[in-house]
């Protein structure tokens, strides 16, 4: 019985006599994401929140705030994050496009070629990286600053209610939902569909009663959504766009912070990165033996296939050119960024190879 007893009661006793248990916070960071515990960006605030505050040996806390108990859209948490009564907030480039247009880059369809290259774009210090967060902290007045780009949903891929999409051709007529901005739905438009923009939570009755016939989404979202049930039953794998997450955080919380403490928080963004990166990658496998199991049809577009529907889309690199506040500079460094990357990793693969 005493045996029992010791181990549960050791451990009560070194967690009430650890230094970070002990110890009050000199810094709160309250965090936020409009998610849920199934999420990638849960799971990086998770890993986030334990780098920080063991790393700061308990002078930083991390307060996570999982749903809308903070704040419920895009405007409203970039306001908060701008004002400081939220530190640190996660959003997709479609949040975040009214006070950051430039950010949709992100959603410019066939740039990266793969997780390599995304992730290789994506990482801290690289020319794209370093282009967004300048724009964001001139754009903001330095209110706010971009700390990193991770992933949340792996990419997203064209699904829709009615046939198999192999070419552009495919799409014609097609009802695809979209958010409520104009690169999605230039996109869907110049490869022959109908862009449809419906709010995310009315998407399942939209495809059940036919309102859309398709969607653009990664799989965990779709079978997350249980969009199959709704008579979503084709996937076409083109990947046309890394779903990117933007972590940004209040520059004077930041900045209130000594040098090593910031320094402690930059990394422990590196460490989320990591996790957003790395928690698609695994939550896919078994989504998408979920979809076909249910009778879902998974295509995979040849090499030849994806360069055509690359050339259909051709058309909107230069309308985001044209129409998005920043959109060249962005575009343009993204551009360059993917190119370098590819070089590199193609020089380690052949490397690898031989």
């Amino acid at each position: 019985m005493l045996k029992g007893t010791i181990k549960p009661l050791l451990a009560a006793t070194l967690l009430a006599v650890s230094p970070l248990s002990a110890l009050a916070a000199d810094f709160t960071i309250r965090a936020t994401a409009n998610s849920n515990e199934n999420d990638e960006d849960y799971d990086g605030l998770i890993v986030f929140k334990n780098y920080v505050e063991s790393a700061s040996n308990g002078a930083i806390a991390v307060e996570m705030f999982i749903g809308t108990q903070l704040c419920s859209n895009g405007t409203e948490c970039l306001q908060g994050v701008a004002d400081g009564t939220i530190d640190v907030v996660i959003q997709t480039s479609g949040g975040t496009a009214g006070l950051f247009p430039f950010v949709q880059v992100l959603d410019l369809p066939y740039l990266m070629a793969d997780d390599r290259v995304a992730e290789s774009v994506l990482a801290n210090g690289s020319e794209f990286v370093t282009t967004m967060q300048d724009m964001v902290r001139d754009t903001s007045g330095g209110a706010i600053r971009l700390m990193t780009i991770g992933n949340t949903g792996g990419w997203r891929n064209f699904a829709n209610t009615q046939r198999r999409v192999q070419n552009p051709s495919d799409m014609n007529g097609l009802k695809i939902r979209t958010v409520v901005a104009d690169l999605p739905q230039e996109l869907v438009k110049a490869l022959g569909a109908s862009p449809t923009p419906i709010p995310w939570p009315e998407l399942f009755s939209s495809l059940q009663t036919g309102v859309v016939e398709g969607s653009k989404n990664g799989i965990t979202d779709i079978m997350n959504m249980k969009f199959p049930d709704a008579g979503l039953k084709y996937v076409t794998l083109d990947g046309h766009a890394y779903m990117g997450a933007l972590w940004f955080m209040n520059n004077d919380k930041f900045m209130s912070m000594p040098e090593g403490l910031r320094t402690v928080v930059a990394d422990g963004f590196y460490q989320l990165q990591q996790a957003t990166f790395a928690s698609p990658k695994r939550k896919s496998i078994q989504a998408y033996a979920d979809f076909v199991a249910g009778g879902g049809d998974l295509y995979v577009p040849t090499p030849e296939e994806k360069a055509a529907f690359k050339e259909a889309a051709a058309p909107v690199y230069e309308w985001f050119k044209a129409n998005v506040d920043g959109g060249e500079r962005a575009i343009n460094a993204l551009v360059s960024s993917a190119a370098s990357a590819e070089s590199a990793i193609n020089a380690v693969r052949s490397a690898d190879s031989n």
